[in-house]
């Protein structure tokens, strides 16, 4: 486990940042993304919440996984303080190729999903988002700054600080402890 600059102890399936200045200045609030109508979002909203940020796809190997215990994470999460923020993308083997509206229906249909879904981005190269872009800054040990693979998933503290980062096969009910310590220091 690594100390997160003054935040608590995370678990060993996540990445901290070893130091609070390893991150450039500035928070998630700072962004305005698009939801999955195309409506501006300011993330300033969530300020104050926990958030896990993740990239979703619908035909991934890792969707079932993923949607179903991000389900059960927000139901236990949601009314403590814990906010999903769910981001299409079709960066990786073409997973997510559907329209902003059919990946809607198929997270709630299939899923009952209950958390956001956002517009669809690239979380690489020249068009990444701006909101990956911030998010990919921190110096996060093993992980090079690219997202490897969809379902990669960022842990943001009420602050709007990225925390944590988990590789792609970390199960979304692993989180939980490194969860319930950020919002236990509220």
């Amino acid at each position: 486990m690594v100390k997160t600059g003054g935040t608590s102890e995370l678990g060993p399936d996540c990445k901290t940042i070893s130091q609070p200045n390893e991150y450039p200045t500035g928070t998630i609030y700072e962004y305005t993304v698009k939801d999955v109508k195309g409506k501006d979002v300011n993330l300033s909203m969530y300020r104050g919440k926990v958030l896990v940020i993740v990239n979703v796809a619908s035909q991934c190997g890792l969707t079932d996984e993923n949607y179903t215990e991000f389900n059960q994470l927000y139901q236990k999460y949601k009314d403590k303080g814990l906010e999903i923020l769910a981001f299409p993308c079709n960066q990786f083997a073409a997973q997510e190729p559907g329209s902003n509206e059919q990946i809607q229906e198929f997270a709630c249909t299939r899923f009952k999903t209950a958390f956001p879904i956002f517009n669809k981005i690239e979380v690489n190269g020249f068009n990444t988002a701006p909101l990956y872009k911030f998010l990919k800054l921190g110096k996060w040990g093993f992980f090079d700054d690219d997202i490897q693979w969809n379902f990669a998933k960022f842990l943001v503290d009420q602050q709007g600080k990225p925390v944590g980062r988990y590789y792609p096969t970390t199960s979304p009910l692993s989180l939980q402890h490194d969860i319930n310590r950020l919002l236990e220091a509220s």
